[in-house]
Order: C-alpha cells, then structure tokens, then sequence
C-alpha cells in the first residue's frame, strides 16, 4: 500500500470545497444534462479532473441487451445505482439482465455470472466487481467480444472500455475530513474505531487510505480496526465486538450498513455520546443524518452512476465512447447541510424494488 501523502489531504481539501459547485446535480429522466467530473487519464482515479456538462444520449439505436454484475445487494447503496441503471434503461429503450454475487468473498461466482452474461448473448456488460483485479482475466477475454463497463467499484484497467465512478480514496477522505474538523491537531486527542469493509474487495484499500491520509493532520487516532463484509448483520457483530472491549472509542466510522446498525445498537447500551460517521450513504443513513444520529456521509450519487453506466455501455456498442472515465463529484452530507443535496440523484424511491430484469418499452 503506498502511503498517504500531505498532498493527498490538501488536493481532497481542494476537492470538496469545490463540490458545492456542483451540487444541483440531477439524474432527471428526461435527457436533461448532468454535470460530472472527467478524468483527464481514463482508468486513473488519481488523474486531475475537469467539470463537464454532460448530454446523454436521447435513445439508443437499437434496443440493446445488457449484462450487468453487482457484488450484492445487501444495502440500499447498491439499490440506488438499480434504480438509476433501470431507469436509463428504460429511457434508453434497452433491456438488461441483472446478477449479483451474494457479497465481495463470492470472486469465483462472480466470475461464473460474467460468463453466463457471455453465453446469453449480451451487448455489453456492466460490472460492479467484488475484487480490484480478480476479475482481470475474465474480463480481458470478455473484453473481445463486447465491450466492458465498470460501475462504482475501483477495479484494474485491463479489458474496461469505460467507467463509471468517483475515486474512493476521496469518499473515505470526505469521512477522514468530517472528524479533522471537528478536532484539529493540537486539540485533545479523540480515538476512532474504524470499519473499513471487506479485506480484498478493491474499494476498500482505497477508502482505508484516503480515510487515513485525512485523519493524519488532526488530533483523531484510529485505536481499532475491524475488516468484514458490509451486511447489517456482520457489521453488527464488529461493532458489539468492539464495545465488548475497553476503553470504547469516541467515534464509529465506516460503511453505510456500520452506521445504521451502529445507531440502534448504541441508542441500546445509552451511548449516544459515541459519535457516527458513514463513508458512503444510504436511506438509514440519511435518516440518521437527518436525526442528528449520525454526524456527516459523503454522497457520490449512485442513481446517477447507475444511469450514466447504462448510458456509456450504449455508447460503447454504437461507437459513440467519447467520455471513457466520469462520475459527480463527492458532497459530504450533514445535518446542516441535508436539506439542500440532492437526494434523488442518492436514493431509490422507499418503495423501489431490485429490477432482475427488464426488456425494452
């Protein structure tokens, strides 16, 4: 793992303080531009970045199949990005089968679901892989006969004929940076647990270090670090574990299903002075921020990124790819702030449910 870097924390500082730029951001279903972030090196999350204005296409060509991989769907996170895949779909007028890998320890059944997108016949496939480059060699051969989009997940350039993403060293950043504020070096020192997620799944390492890189100038000192897939029920188990131990930490930070199941387990054991940071977010975690339960999230709006990776797969089977690596960019969600980001570009309506499948109108 390359260490984090001072440069890191100013260029993140940079960053964020430049999203309120861009937070009128709408995934409206109309063709409406969305304003996004373009990486000047594709596959490069380090690369610099430039707004852009972006104008979808109006409709595809031809009603398109698509494949498209999830690594589950045990958050609502995950939901969201169906919610807006499904819906450009439909605008789009293409039609997609939907898989998902069950959680980021199932490489092997992702690898399975790839090739049975392979077999259908499918024009493009879209994935939000379990592993940074444990799909590589599936993918480089997939890559042959169709092209290859990669939505949310960091994952390895080979055989990826565009993404859909923001960097993930930047969400955990907007978490690190949501606690360097609130204690800035020289201030007494805080001690934070620290959930990760999934040892192995690529966006992990990512988050671990720009969370770590944010925390490095402030009086914050990670004490406890526990790994482990992001369902409610094994965050639930790290997190009693935790609290199982003394002294208890100050705050809680780590993945949308941490946080939720962070709220209620605390309100529990009357310990609510035990703040909560999520690094990505989700309808509890929403609400929790909403509440005042749950002190800051960073949104990279998924609904959006499920939409515009539905959108660049359809370029990349018309020959129409001009824009090969985008995502919004990142705000960071407070109570303070809640009421004025754009939460439909975030969260699937309450009453949206997984869509497996889905032929053209």
């Amino acid at each position: 793992m390359t260490r984090p870097t001072a440069a890191l924390i100013a260029v993140t500082g940079v960053i964020f303080a430049l999203s309120g730029l861009f937070g009128a951001l709408r995934a409206e279903p109309t063709g409406a531009p969305w304003s996004l972030l373009v990486h000047d090196r594709p596959m490069d999350d380090a690369s610099p970045t430039h707004p852009l204005s972006y104008q979808p296409l109006d409709h595809a060509a031809q009603p398109w199949q698509l494949c498209i991989l999830y690594p589950h769907l045990k958050d609502s996170y995950w939901l969201s990005v169906n919610h807006g895949m499904a819906e450009e779909a439909r605008r789009l007028g293409v039609g997609f089968t939907l898989y998902e890998a069950g959680g980021y320890p199932n490489l092997a059944r992702q690898i399975e679901q790839a090739e049975a997108c392979v077999a259908a016949g499918a024009d493009a496939l879209i994935i939000g892989t379990v592993s940074y480059d444990g799909m590589t060699p599936a993918l480089t051969r997939i890559a042959r006969t169709m092209p290859v989009i990669a939505a949310v997940n960091d994952i390895a350039p080979e055989g990826i004929s565009a993404k859909a993403s923001v960097p993930w060293r930047e969400m955990g950043a907007a978490a690190g940076l949501a606690l360097a504020r609130r204690h800035p070096k020289g201030s007494a020192p805080v001690s934070v647990a620290w959930f990760p997620g999934p040892e192995g799944a690529g966006w992990v390492r990512f988050v671990d270090e720009g969370f770590r890189a944010a925390l490095a100038g402030s009086s914050a000192r990670i004490t406890t670090v526990r790994h482990g897939d992001t369902g409610r029920e094994e965050q639930v188990l790290l997190i009693e574990d935790v609290l199982e131990a003394a002294p208890w930490p100050d705050y809680l930070v780590g993945s949308g299903p941490m946080a939720e199941a962070a709220v209620s387990i605390l309100r529990a054991r009357g310990r609510d002075d035990i703040g909560i940071v999520s690094d990505y977010m989700t309808h509890a975690v929403h609400r929790g921020i909403l509440r005042g339960k749950i002190l800051a999230a960073p949104s990279d709006f998924p609904v959006l990124q499920g939409r515009l990776a539905v959108e660049m797969a359809v370029r990349a089977i018309e020959g129409k790819l001009d824009i090969r690596h985008a995502g919004p960019a990142i705000v960071t969600v407070t109570p303070e702030t809640i009421r004025s980001y754009d939460a439909d570009a975030t969260l699937a309506p309450a009453d949206f449910a997984p869509v497996f499948s889905s032929e053209p109108d």
